[in-house]
């Protein structure tokens, strides 16, 4: 097994070790963050830096790179403190990804990519109608983080779209019924399936 140094990961080419130290933390959650600009174009843009936060209030975080280059999502965020979280599935995984590539502001990733918005009565932040699970949430605070200059948005949960069929009687959600699938580096999608569900567990 190969210890790799500081000085190790400064000589590697930056795609390279962006793709090495994002996929030490393992598979992470693939979600689509859906936002609605002032000017009317719906953005789309994959994440897998989406966390919990709080359940009462119900809080979730979502880690934003920096702003140092046009970020569409981070700028609809910041000006209509609306957006959604929505996930991704096998079946869209592929049009999930895609979201990544630069297109023009005035280009809306959903149509780019083929994925539907889908909007509910009460929320003005677009959904992604093929997620089986989508989450709107109104930003509460934005950090930017000193370290590196990315920014943390928290957001408040205010609607969740899911069938509740997945639901059991504790609260749990069997995310695997729904076919929700998670990312690990940069661009490697993976299924998921439970190993096993225990007791709360007590000393």
């Amino acid at each position: 097994m190969k210890c790799y140094t500081p000085s190790d990961l400064g000589q590697m080419d930056k795609f390279y070790r962006a793709n090495f130290v994002n996929s030490l933390s393992g598979v992470k959650s693939a979600n689509l963050v859906g936002t609605k600009g002032r000017n009317g174009i719906e953005n789309l843009a994959i994440v897998s830096s989406v966390f919990h936060i709080g359940a009462n209030p119900p809080l979730m975080g979502v880690l934003m790179r920096p702003h140092t280059v046009p970020r569409d999502s981070l700028q609809n965020m910041k000006e209509t403190g609306l957006f959604t979280l929505n996930h991704v599935n096998s079946s869209i995984a592929q049009a999930a990804h895609q979201t990544s590539a630069r297109y023009p502001e005035d280009e809306s990733e959903f149509s780019a990519t083929g994925l539907t918005p889908f909007y509910s009565h009460e929320f003005k932040a677009p959904y992604v109608q093929e997620s089986h699970l989508r989450i709107g949430l109104e930003v509460q605070d934005i950090q930017k983080l000193d370290i590196n200059q990315t920014e943390l948005v928290i957001g408040q949960i205010v609607e969740v779209f899911v069938d509740e069929n997945i639901v059991s009687t504790t609260g749990y959600l069997d995310i695997e019924a729904i076919d929700t699938i998670g990312v690990t580096g940069l661009d490697s999608y993976h299924k998921i399936q439970r190993i096993a569900q225990y007791e709360y567990a007590k000393a």
